[in-house]
Parts: structure tokens; C-alpha cells; sequence
């Protein structure tokens, strides 16, 4: 994808991913990032969110009441938002309705894996 926030319309698109390392604390402060979270959650699209990408789940609150986990230094965050943290090792992944959650690199295989799962692609890791 190559398009700005404020161009991207999110009724095209079946599911969103966000992934992490550093983007995730600047892009959680922009008001068009958060409304376009809102739009998938709202909708139950599934989402899948790695490491630091829970940064823009916390800030928008969309995870209240979902279990899930992210990178360990962001479970005080996760409960601040009202979500359930599950502490996990780095390669695995956990799935809570339409959410994907996953702590760091190590669980790419097994985060994607769940992830196609929601959009009804099933394989195997």
C-alpha cells in the first residue's frame, strides 16, 4: 500500500495489521489512525497486532475486554485499557475473537498462521 492516512478507505480493506517497533508510539497520536482502528473493530474485522503495534490498540480502546498479549513492557498499558493480559513466550500468538495478538518476531509463523485462519485461509506452520 502506498497512500496517506487521510486517502486510505477502509471499507476496501478485510482486515488490518499493525506491527510494531517505534512507528506504533508515534502513529497512536494521529486521529485518522485511531478512526480507522475504530472501523475494524466496530465491524469485528480481524486484527492482528505484534510487539509495540498494541500501543495503537491501547490508545484507541478498543481492547477493552480482550485477552491478548504484546511485548512484556506494554502489559501495564494493555490493563491500563482495559484489556486482559496474557503473558506468553515470544513465539506464540493468542487469538481472541477477531484479534491477534503476539509478544515479538519469534511468533511471525504462528501470529500469521492464526491470522489467515480469521480470513479463512488455513496452513500450516
Amino acid at each position: 500500500m502506498n497512500a496517506t492516512f487521510d486517502k486510505v478507505k477502509v471499507a476496501d480493506y478485510d482486515a488490518l495489521v499493525i506491527l510494531g517497533g517505534r512507528a506504533p508510539e508515534y502513529i497512536q497520536l494521529n486521529e485518522r489512525v485511531l478512526e480507522m482502528v475504530r472501523h475494524f473493530a466496530e465491524r469485528k474485522k480481524p486484527i492482528a497486532s505484534i510487539c509495540d503495534g498494541m500501543q495503537v490498540l491501547t490508545a484507541d480502546g478498543v481492547i477493552e475486554g480482550k485477552t491478548c498479549t504484546a511485548y512484556p513492557a506494554l502489559a501495564p498499558e494493555v490493563k491500563r485499557a482495559g484489556g486482559k493480559w496474557l503473558d506468553v513466550p515470544l513465539d506464540k500468538a493468542y487469538v481472541d475473537g477477531n484479534l491477534v495478538t503476539s509478544p515479538a518476531w519469534p511468533a511471525h509463523p504462528e501470529w500469521l498462521a492464526k491470522f489467515l485462519s480469521l480470513l479463512g485461509t488455513k496452513i500450516e506452520i
